[in-house]
């Protein structure tokens, strides 16, 4: 899509902020992420045990950067008030449901301690896990949570389309519970808050740079999606 800048698109735009120029400007990828077959398989329930196993094993590789990307942005935020909800997430990690998940899913999906330690990567995980070492080690706010967003909201995104009942099968249920929910929408409320508090203040070429982190990051979750369907 081409890209409009900002002051220009606002104008006229329905919803101004700064986070929907960047989604809009991520378009039709976006749309293709939130709305995949891969995705809307997750919340039926339907996905074959071997692709939900390797889909699972390539995401759990991401747990270590991920976790990393969290403690930039408690080190570079330019407020308290905005280091504390990233602390306060970056401890619910390693205590809430989340990790234990992992390995209660692959467990029963039959993976091995191998498969979660030392998997042949993906090509599309290894270029994810650049893009968040990239973001990190920027120590610029506007890019680290460009990368967080795409990753968190877009979650939420095909997660939220999942129609009651949910699964029974908890592998796949608690899947799309972890990614749904007011917790999980008040988190990407607030990263969606923080990028329209700062993109309005930034000059065109701040912008552009954090709006190709947030497109390269729509176009490695799709690709992501894409690789656990076989594409």
């Amino acid at each position: 899509m081409e890209q409009i800048p900002y002051d220009e698109w606002r104008a006229s735009a329905v919803d101004p902020a700064f986070s929907e120029w960047m989604r809009s400007l991520s378009e039709p990828e976006w749309t293709a992420v939130v709305n995949h077959p891969f995705a809307a398989s997750i919340t039926r329930g339907d996905v074959p045990d071997d692709d939900m196993r390797r889909y699972l094993i390539q995401d759990f590789q991401f747990v270590d950067s991920f976790t990393a990307l969290l403690g930039a942005a408690v080190a570079c935020a330019d407020s308290f008030e905005s280091r504390v909800p990233f602390g306060q997430f970056l401890g619910e990690i390693a205590t809430t449901e989340e990790l234990t998940y992992f390995h209660r899913a692959l467990a029963a999906l039959g993976a091995t301690p191998a498969d979660m330690t030392s998997p042949e990567l993906e090509p599309v995980t290894a270029d994810f896990r650049a893009l968040m070492d990239e973001a990190r080690t920027s120590l610029d706010y506007p890019l680290v949570l460009a990368v967080l967003c795409v990753a968190e909201w877009s979650y939420l995104g095909w997660a939220s389309r999942a129609e009651e009942p949910l699964p029974d099968n908890f592998v796949y249920r608690e899947w799309v519970e972890l990614h749904e929910g007011p917790a999980f929408r008040a988190w990407v409320h607030f990263l969606r808050d923080e990028l329209d508090r700062l993109g309005p203040a930034m000059d065109e070429e701040g912008r552009a740079r954090v709006l190709d982190f947030f497109r390269r990051a729509v176009r490695l979750e799709l690709r992501f999606f894409d690789m656990a369907a076989g594409s």
